[in-house]
């Protein structure tokens, strides 16, 4: 326990043999409907950590305002711990508020560790009081202009033009209630881009296998592309 306190920075809580962390998010004000909500009200990073040594599992759900997920999600990578979800809890909640499930297994000292940086991530962000209202990122026009061919012979597939928009789909497989599911069900990986060859903007969504998680969302964030969600749209899928 005193070592997750030394490496957390955070007093501990010990029940059942599980240590748990926590960060209520004391300095944001939140309202939700413009209700202002309480930490208590479910606004609390957490980190449980099970086990002892190199055999050692911690499991956490962090509470962030948008601009404090991408620099979180590149510390806990960045630091051995898997990211599981990123979804929101609430509606109408203001500032908008996100919440980044992790996970890992090794020793204590390095899961510890690992939860601390990403904590300290979010305080780098919160350096500055007001959470930022978007990604910071260059003006788009208005008017796309963006030209296939060179981004097909970059990604390997031929892209649907309109509108001077570009959009990539790929297929993926998959078996539910004994039926092989593809594209037309829904089972794809798509990205489209707008604006011009100087200034663009793309969004998309990644059709995954639990296995490509991490490697994907590794890849995303060391491009600096801003993951916005992970989560499933299915159950009992093959």
């Amino acid at each position: 326990m005193r070592s997750r306190k030394m490496l957390t920075g955070l007093e501990p809580e010990v029940k059942a043999g599980v240590v748990k962390v926590s960060v209520p998010r004391t300095a944001l004000t939140i309202t939700v409907d413009g209700v202002k909500m309480d930490p208590f009200q479910g606004f609390t990073s957490w980190a449980v950590f099970q086990g002892s040594g190199d055999r050692t599992m911690v499991m956490g759900d962090l509470t962030l305002a948008e601009d404090e997920v991408s620099p979180v999600m590149s510390a806990a990578l960045g630091n051995g711990l898997a990211v599981t979800a990123l979804h929101n809890h609430f509606a109408f909640d203001r500032p908008r508020i996100m919440f980044m499930h992790i996970a890992g297994t090794g020793t204590t000292e390095r899961l510890a560790t690992a939860v601390h940086r990403a904590l300290d991530a979010v305080q780098e962000v919160r350096r500055t009081p007001a959470p930022a209202e978007s990604f910071g990122g260059p003006d788009i026009p208005a008017t796309s202009a963006i030209d296939a061919k060179p981004l097909e012979a970059i990604l390997g597939g031929r892209g649907q033009a309109k509108n001077g928009m570009v959009k990539f789909v790929f297929e993926r497989k998959t078996t539910m209630h004994g039926m092989e599911l593809g594209a037309a069900m829904g089972v794809n990986t798509w990205a489209a881009f707008a604006g011009s060859p100087e200034s663009a903007v793309v969004d998309g969504d990644f059709a995954m296998l639990e296995s490509e998680v991490q490697g994907v969302l590794r890849a995303l964030i060391g491009a600096k592309i801003h993951v916005v969600a992970i989560h499933s749209h299915m159950i009992q899928e093959q």
